[in-house]
């Protein structure tokens, strides 16, 4: 649901101001409303604010790959410690890295370079210039060496690599001309020892700066995560002092924000205690109040998927708990294996035991996705893509007739479809109702009476639970219902004529439309068989290609079936999950009348550091 939200105005004297705002942040429940201007008009504060957490969030993130699995080992946070001389710090030990890199590649290039040449004195080189005989280096392809070379100009062959000849010519003073096909070398002034020597500095020196980078971390990451809170409750407080008012020739300043209406006596007192002047009322239904969704244990497990498209207005229903337990359903029936299910469930249990705390509830989530999967993985009878269906073990025998095979799943995967829509028409129609009225609700109304009214009596006399001259009677009587609703009284301030033009189309929408949503809900039977017929393959594979030995046997086998069932499992669970949220956002949204465009509810408040 939809927390209900107060909505406070503040007036505070200029000299109080900024001491009443740090026990706001301690407080900690107010939404600040957002203003166009403030009393802070330049902005170059908040930019100069926003650049310094940018580096805090850039470097914290390098930091904690570089610790890694070693938070235990960090220094605890210091007291009246420099956050931005560290910055520079780390800063200047990675462009240290960078340069350090930089020369790396280089020299490593020369060494490459060097290497066909071999180690030998420039010094014996100059020796031989100044005695008027210059030494040359080239290079050429094998084939295109001409033995002609080593009369005419002294053409010394030194290495052979790659179909290359490396050579180099000695010669009096004068240039080569006639060798074609050939490359000349210009050579690097140091020698290969010269150069090993230099890349060995190197890698010394690259050693030296990732030991000083990561002490560097161990000492300072948690004061710097300290340090990041800081700038971000700064980058607060800018934003807060940009959205207040002044008034009375600046003596005063407004301030305007939301809390949760539960928390409003906490808030009147602790108020009262400062002396601080407010006026609090109610939020309407039309006031653009921030979201925060409340829900039980389960429902707001979901809480992360349902902000993942859009968080309600605050007049609206939060469909949250409602699409919960189908999106568990339609989930293990996309992934249809109860074998994957359990290891799910056992992969998330075991993680809860070595996560903090912000990630034990998607864990959580992801059992409870697990246990929908073992139930409808049984429901479709795979258990690591063995169909269990087609086997003989005897305690399976009994289990059998809760199993359904493709054609009665492909029903089922209509069935709950049509569910799940008819579910939405009918929360749009309550929905409605709460926020307009039932009389500006009746074409709602009119809709859900009709199909669930006609759709009820049809099954009823398909399985002659009803006379067909009582189905007749309720046809007429929903349907009658239905179209008044639908077609006379969809909008009460227009008249007659209007509404039945608006109803015509209105009914050609939502039968072109009903079709092709029903229709979308084959998606779960088509991933749940899909991810049965790979699982499937992989075991038919591993039988057939693993050799008739007895150990390696074992072993390939196990090694497809290790490979095959984790890449089926991390597929078809993607496609489970994303499925199904198309179903929900889309579908069931639509019929259920979402709107949206909710403000999620972000208080100003203290930033605390995460736990590890």
């Amino acid at each position: 649901m939809v927390v209900g939200m107060s909505k406070y105005s503040f007036l505070v004297y200029h000299k109080e101001y900024s001491d009443f705002l740090i026990k706001l942040r301690d407080l900690g429940l107010c939404h600040v409303i957002e203003r166009q201007s403030g009393i802070v008009e330049d902005g170059s504060d908040l930019q100069s604010q926003l650049s310094t957490s940018a580096r805090f969030e850039r470097i914290l993130k390098e930091m904690a790959i570089i610790v890694g699995e070693e938070k235990d080992k960090c220094k605890p946070a210091i007291e009246g410690f420099d956050y931005l001389k560290a910055l520079g710090e780390y800063e200047a030990l990675h462009e240290e890295k960078g340069k350090i890199a930089q020369r790396k590649v280089f020299v490593q290039k020369e060494i490459e370079r060097f290497a066909p040449w071999g180690d030998f004195d420039w010094d014996k080189i100059y020796k031989l210039r100044d005695a008027g005989h210059i030494v040359r280096f080239f290079t050429c392809a094998v084939r295109n060496f001409n033995d002609e070379w080593i009369e005419k100009y002294n053409a010394i062959i030194i290495s052979e690599q790659n179909s290359q000849n490396f050579f180099i010519t000695v010669t009096p003073q004068g240039e080569v001309t006639d060798m074609e096909e050939t490359e000349r070398v210009k050579l690097p002034k140091e020698s290969l020892s010269d150069l090993t020597t230099l890349m060995n500095n190197i890698l010394k020196e690259e050693k030296d700066n990732e030991e000083s980078i990561n002490q560097f971390c161990l000492d300072s990451y948690h004061s710097l995560q300290e340090g990041y809170n800081l700038s971000l409750e700064a980058v607060d407080l800018t934003k807060v002092n940009l959205n207040s008012d002044s008034q009375a020739e600046n003596k005063l300043i407004f301030l305007e924000g939301w809390i949760p209406t539960q928390n409003t006596e906490e808030v009147n007192t602790y108020l009262d205690n400062l002396g601080i002047f407010y006026v609090n009322e109610k939020a309407k239904k039309e006031d653009p109040a921030p979201i925060k969704l409340h829900n039980n244990k389960f429902a707001a497990l979901f809480h992360p998927i349902a902000e993942l498209y859009q968080l309600p207005s605050y007049s609206e229903l939060d469909l949250t708990p409602f699409f919960a337990p189908f999106f568990v359903m339609f989930f293990g029936l996309c992934l249809g294996d109860a074998g994957y299910g359990l290891i799910l469930i056992a992969a998330a249990l075991i993680g809860r035991r070595f996560v903090k705390e912000s990630i034990k509830p998607m864990l959580s989530l992801v059992a409870i996705l697990g246990v929908g999967t073992v139930i409808f993985g049984f429901v479709s009878g795979t258990f690591f893509g063995i169909e269990l269906l087609k086997v003989d073990w005897p305690w399976i025998q009994n289990m059998k007739k809760f199993m359904l095979d493709p054609d009665k799943l492909f029903t089922l995967s209509l069935i709950v479809g049509g569910i799940q829509i008819i579910f939405g028409m009918g929360i749009k129609a309550i929905g409605y109702t709460i926020r307009f009225g039932f009389l500006n609700a009746l074409s709602a109304w009119g809709w859900f009476v009709g199909i669930v009214g006609c759709g009820s009596a049809a099954i009823l006399q398909h399985f002659g639970i009803i006379e067909e001259s009582v189905a007749r009677i309720i046809y007429y009587v929903a349907g009658g219902l239905g179209a008044i609703g639908i077609f006379v009284f969809n909008d009460m301030k227009r008249n007659v004529f209007i509404n039945v033009g608006a109803g015509l189309w209105d009914t050609y929408n939502m039968a072109t439309g009903l079709m092709g949503d029903l229709l979308s809900y084959v998606r779960l039977f088509a991933l749940g068989i899909s991810g049965a017929v790979l699982g499937l393959v992989f075991n038919d594979l591993a039988i057939k290609m693993s050799p008739d030995i007895p150990v390696v046997g074992f072993i390939v086998s196990a090694i497809i079936l290790l490979f095959g069932h984790s890449m089926n499992i991390f597929m078809a669970g993607l496609g489970a999950f994303v499925h199904p949220m198309r179903l929900t956002f889309v579908e069931f949204y639509k019929n259920a009348g979402f709107e949206g465009g909710g403000k999620k509810y972000s208080p100003f408040a203290r930033r605390t550091k995460e736990e590890d």
